[in-house]
């Protein structure tokens, strides 16, 4: 007997935390950050949903904040168990968390000047670096398709799940008292197919229970195909105009993407050689990791690589980490390339980028991944102006592009095949649709239905079931 309790992504898309409870045993799937609001996000992410001392192992699909996030503020809780993952998600929570710790440390120490001249309680940080690294020791890398011993005859298994580099579908195994085994599978986060790095996600057939993501359970992407042609034209613009080309782009996936199609454009002739700054302490430090486990391309990748190709290393390439490097940018004069992060233009260096670039018209603002309501990203692509950055006001006088054809995320007919390759004979009793808002894990049920599931659920918040 499985019970699920599930705590966050349930009817959100943040926060992923799911608890299992299985022969005696208690498993954390996943810990992840919630994102929102600021304030209402401090206070979720301090009351932590589970108690560390219950929980025998965690066991983390993919490095995303939203899933790996809140991992130190468990061991801060207490916890000393083990943390399985894959090899090359270890590795992306190395700069990822200890870049995490940094801001939420900054956050604090800026609300903290405010409330001491105001007479009130000091806030603590969610976490501090001693936390990461801690959380880090705790992390075990293994490979995809090995099983792993949980005690008690349960076992954990992870495979591809084609959305950024390291990402997981997870199985847990269970043998029940009368000998029979259950199979529980956990998609984390699916992928989009025909990613240009990661491969497609596995394919296991008929486990009992399923836990499948609805990020996009109501919608398709753009095809890919003029991805690459219409960046050339950006390019080839900004060449013309002697601009600039300013790219807000996620440190983890994103930057990679980008780069392999602006390599791609590069070693086929279709570009000449122009200036590429990649501006993200935290991106140069991912894309390293993205060019040690190829490991975990797909077929395409792998190709370029055996014929000597270096994906992440170009003519003109240049990574920056040192804000000095950032700030010489500033008056620089084009073409160039500038990609840095944040992806949603809420923090980070691509601030200091489009409050010096926005009010001239020859440069160009290309935003290539989706923008929440309320970001400055989405008021970028909404055209507004003048824009606020860093209190002040700028005119959006740039050209602003975008490109949607490169979400990580597997999109409704991509979730709709996959779910249908896993149910063949329509065996899986059993159905969650999480990780996605209301409307999402909604849609996510109607495909359920109509590809032979039975009875899917749209887990709330804490609820819990026992199957």
């Amino acid at each position: 007997m499985f019970e699920l309790t599930f705590q966050g992504a349930a009817q959100t898309t943040t926060g992923s935390m799911h608890i299992v409870d299985i022969n005696g045993k208690r498993i954390l799937l996943d810990c992840g950050l919630y994102q929102g609001h600021r304030k209402e996000a401090f206070e979720k992410n301090r009351k932590l949903a589970v108690d560390p001392s219950t929980v025998d192992a965690v066991l983390l699909s993919h490095a995303h904040i939203d899933h790996s996030g809140n991992l130190p503020s468990l061991i801060r809780a207490g916890y000393r168990g083990p943390i399985y993952t894959m090899e090359a998600t270890r590795d992306l929570c190395l700069p990822m968390l200890h870049d995490c710790a940094y801001i939420h440390q900054h956050d604090v120490e800026i609300v903290n000047r405010r409330r001491q001249a105001e007479g009130k309680t000091l806030f603590e940080p969610l976490y501090t670096e001693p936390d990461v690294v801690q959380t880090l020791s705790q992390m075990i890398g293994v490979p995809y398709r090995k099983a792993i011993d949980l005690g008690n005859q349960i076992q954990a298994t992870f495979y591809n799940a084609g959305h950024i580099l390291g990402s997981s579908l997870v199985e847990i195994t269970a043998r029940q008292p009368n000998n029979s085994q259950r199979r529980l599978l956990f998609s984390g986060d699916l992928g989009q197919p025909g990613q240009p790095i990661i491969p497609p996600p596995d394919i296991l057939p008929s486990p009992d229970i399923l836990l499948v993501e609805s990020t996009y359970a109501d919608r398709e992407h753009p095809p890919r195909a003029n991805v690459a042609a219409r960046l050339r034209d950006y390019i080839i613009d900004i060449l013309q105009q002697k601009s600039k080309l300013i790219i807000p782009a996620f440190s983890v996936g994103r930057t990679q993407q980008l780069l392999f199609f602006l390599n791609g454009l590069l070693r086929e002739g279709k570009i000449p050689q122009v200036p590429i700054y990649v501006d993200s302490p935290l991106s140069y430090k991912a894309t390293q990791v993205y060019a040690k486990h190829t490991d975990c391309y797909g077929e395409n990748a792998s190709r370029l690589i055996r014929k000597g190709v270096d994906l992440f290393r170009m003519p003109g390439l240049e990574y920056l980490t040192t804000s000095d490097q950032s700030k010489m940018l500033n008056t620089a004069k084009g073409p160039m390339i500038i990609i840095a992060a944040s992806g949603m233009c809420e923090g980070g260096r691509i601030l200091h980028h489009l409050q010096n670039n926005v009010g001239d018209p020859r440069n160009i603002i290309l935003i290539t991944g989706y923008q929440a309501e309320g970001t400055l990203g989405r008021r970028i692509v909404n055209l507004e102006s003048p824009l606020k950055i860093f209190g002040e006001e700028f005119e959006l006088q740039a050209r602003v592009h975008t490109i949607n054809a490169l979400s990580a995320h597997a999109d409704r007919v991509a979730l709709r095949e996959w779910v249908r390759a896993m149910n063949p004979e329509g065996r899986i009793r059993h159905t969650f649709a999480v990780h996605g808002e209301l409307e999402k894990v909604q849609a996510m049920c109607q495909i359920l239905r109509e590809e032979g599931y039975h009875n899917p659920k749209a887990p709330a918040p804490g609820s819990k079931y026992r199957v």
